[in-house]
């Protein structure tokens, strides 16, 4: 520790192999989060409005604008809408399958580095506490050597530093796995806006 405050690279020094360990899922954390948030910004995820407006031209039977106005558009739902719309001529069944194809290939994509990002959610506190039992391992054995010298710095000194780890766990699990909810609260919205546009074009095609 100096006088401005505390050493960071010290105390991930002090921490041990699991303080690194951690420290490179928390990089890794991050780097999915941005890359989530950017993708899902590119994607429009928060602007359906505008398939809605497309699917207005299906009462003026105006399929072909339809189409030309989706393919302007990056939410994944307009490319579930394009092959539903293609797909009319198909039996019910063919329909369906071709529709379910490209409904799970969007997904896919948006559940892409979700998964990841949940499992660190998860291990980092078991790493961290991992980290402080191997730390207070540690720690009494020290204590065991000094034999009658026992100097209770030694034991307090070497407990501090093993609940480093767990601190530094909760630290990097806490906003892995808020970040993961409120991205997997993205792709259900989209599955759900997904799965509405279907009905209502299906809906709209049958009645043009």
């Amino acid at each position: 520790m100096n006088e401005q405050g505390i050493d960071i690279i010290d105390l991930v020094l002090k921490g041990g192999p699991v303080m690194l360990l951690l420290l490179g899922l928390s990089i890794i954390s991050l780097t999915i989060i941005v890359i989530k948030i950017l993708q899902f910004y590119k994607l429009e995820l928060n602007n359906i409005k505008k398939v809605y407006l497309a699917l207005d031209n299906i009462e003026k039977n105006k399929l072909t604008n339809v189409k030309n106005l989706l393919s302007k558009v990056m939410h994944p739902a307009a490319r579930i809408v394009i092959v539903t719309i293609d797909s009319q001529k198909l039996n019910e069944e063919d329909k369906e399958n071709q529709i379910s194809i490209e409904a799970e290939k969007e997904l896919r994509n948006l559940e892409y580095l979700l998964k990841p990002l949940e499992v660190i959610s998860n291990i980092a506190p078991l790493l961290g506490l991992l980290g402080t039992v191997i730390g207070m391992i540690n720690a009494f054995s020290k204590l065991e050597e000094a034999g009658s010298r026992v100097d209770p710095a030694i034991l307090a000194g070497g407990i501090w530093e093993a609940l480093l780890t767990t601190a530094f766990g909760l630290i990097v699990a806490i906003p892995a796995l808020a970040a993961f909810y409120w991205l997997d609260g993205r792709v259900d919205k989209a599955r759900e806006d997904i799965r509405h546009l279907v009905i209502k074009t299906n809906i709209l095609l049958k009645n043009k």
